[in-house]
């Protein structure tokens, strides 16, 4: 609880510090949706990429000519699959928060870099056409750097890429002492700002 209250606030703050800033600015702050594939996988094991799906809503808030501060809240289903064991999957699902800072290389292209906060909705392990609850096993807060890149082909609709690099172990200690597995996952879809 305390995690989830310490990522909003993070939140928070930057949103207040954007607004005050965009305000100084001419641009003003433009909202819209995302949605797209996942392709993630899980550190540290014999673990191969799964797919998934991610959307949700971002403001976008200018603070300079070239810069602005991305908030965004998603939908993002995550795991992996065993390589080993092919019908064997690890099904996460977080609400994420990342708070990506972007420059605009050209008016229509931008990069960004920034921090991502998520926080576990549900988790299984499934095999064949069994699936057993995993929460007890997987932690519910999750923290990742992101790094990406995004061009818009007109004002309102662009396509985007982004790596999410997890930076958390994300199992509990009632997998065993020396557990570990990081979230990782490659992102790739369309957004659509708001006039």
């Amino acid at each position: 609880m305390k995690k989830l209250i310490l990522g909003l606030a993070i939140t928070a703050s930057s949103l207040s510090f954007a607004q005050e800033k965009a305000k100084e600015s001419s641009s003003s702050v433009r909202f819209g949706l995302k949605a797209g594939l996942n392709v993630s996988t899980i550190s540290g094991g014999d673990s191969k990429a799964k797919a998934g799906f991610y959307g949700g809503a971002f403001a976008n808030i200018p603070i300079a000519s070239s810069f602005s501060i991305q908030p965004e809240v998603m939908y993002s289903g995550l795991g992996a699959k065993d390589e080993q064991l092919t019908d064997f999957k690890v099904n996460l699902s977080y609400i994420s928060v990342p708070v990506m800072f972007q420059y605009n290389v050209i008016p229509n292209f931008y990069v960004e870099a920034g921090p991502q906060f998520s926080f576990l909705v549900d988790s299984k392990f499934k095999y064949q056409s069994a699936s057993v609850k995993a929460n007890d096993y997987i932690k519910t807060f999750d923290f990742g750097i992101g790094l990406g890149a995004g061009y818009y082909v007109t004002d309102n609709f662009g396509i985007t890429a982004r790596y999410v690099a997890g930076v958390v172990d994300i199992p509990k200690e009632t997998m065993g002492a020396d557990a570990t597995g990081k979230n990782n996952v490659f992102q790739i879809g369309l957004a659509y700002k708001f006039n």
